[in-house]
């Protein structure tokens, strides 16, 4: 794929919404591609996070272990899917394991290239810590609703 496919992708991915092209093009430049095969392990849950994927094309299911040991199946990552979204700012592990349905691509986003967008152009990071927070406070209210049924 070109560079400006990158681009439009990245522009679809809601922490990337609303970048300019210019901010875009410097991060699909940085970034690299990579091909999986159907079945093929992306990453494992539990491992070390350095870098941020988004899913370029195919799809990859996201699983789960229990804590019975039992594999839980958390959903299914689609094009213009961010993947490990908090990895791009700071060393966490992975929550869920990612197996390509079939083959697919994505576009890896390492720490340092995303730390260096940040750097340069604060106005990014007060909006993608808007959204990240954003993000965070619905998880946070999900897992609050949950709790509540099983009390």
């Amino acid at each position: 794929m070109a560079l400006i496919d990158d681009i439009r992708l990245f522009a679809q991915v809601p922490l990337f919404a609303g970048l300019s092209e210019d901010k875009l093009r410097l991060m699909a430049f940085g970034a690299e591609r990579r091909r999986i095969v159907e079945g093929q392990t992306l990453f494992r849950e539990g491992a070390s996070a350095d870098c941020g994927y988004v899913v370029a094309s195919g799809s990859f299911r996201l699983s789960s272990t229990g804590r019975d040991g039992s594999v839980r199946h958390e959903g299914v990552a689609a094009v213009g899917t961010l993947l490990s979204e908090l990895a791009m700012i700071s060393v966490i592990e992975r929550k869920f394991t990612a197996t390509a349905v079939e083959d697919s691509e994505v576009i890896r986003i390492n720490r340092p290239l995303f730390r260096r967008m940040l750097e340069e152009y604060p106005d990014v990071a007060v909006m993608v810590q808007g959204r990240i927070r954003a993000n965070l406070a619905a998880m946070i209210d999900g897992a609050s609703g949950m709790a509540g049924r099983f009390a």
